[in-house]
């Protein structure tokens, strides 16, 4: 298992035919070595799954991705499922630069999203004491 940082940016839409790439999702995911996301890993590491949804001239909105059971994977902003954006079928895609994926939004409506950039990040294990979860190691930066 890894810890991947994902970059999703809007594919072709109505009122957007080339795409977004000022608008997507930006998040850190435990993926297994088939390029899919790894729900057995995701207990000992779900802490660190934070996601950041951006749009350009607008706030960045931060929360964390989480595994809801069943298979499926969400973006929520806060406690309760009320405000999740669930990911279309993300168990079933692999997770590789150029493939696609629907992330049904706040406003109902199920958007593509094209993965623009994937980075493997280094995660240190904490050593104060066995409940502590893992770090990611920022200090040594992402790496292909």
């Amino acid at each position: 298992m890894h810890l991947r940082k994902i970059r999703l940016e809007l594919a072709r839409v109505a009122g957007s035919p080339g795409g977004n790439p000022n608008y997507g999702y930006e998040f850190v995911a435990p993926v297994d070595g088939k390029d899919r996301l790894d729900a057995e890993a995701w207990p000992e590491v779900g802490q660190l799954c934070t996601m950041r949804h951006f749009a350009l001239g607008e706030e960045d909105v931060h929360g964390e991705l989480i595994y809801r059971g069943h298979g499926e994977w969400a973006f929520s902003y806060k406690p309760g499922d009320s405000d999740d954006e669930v990911i279309y079928r993300l168990t079933k895609h692999r997770l590789r630069e150029g493939e696609y994926m629907s992330v049904r939004e706040h406003d109902g409506v199920s958007r593509p999203f094209k993965i623009a950039l994937i980075e493997t990040l280094h995660v240190v294990p904490k050593r104060t004491k066995a409940s502590d979860a893992p770090a990611v190691d920022a200090t040594k930066g992402p790496t292909r």
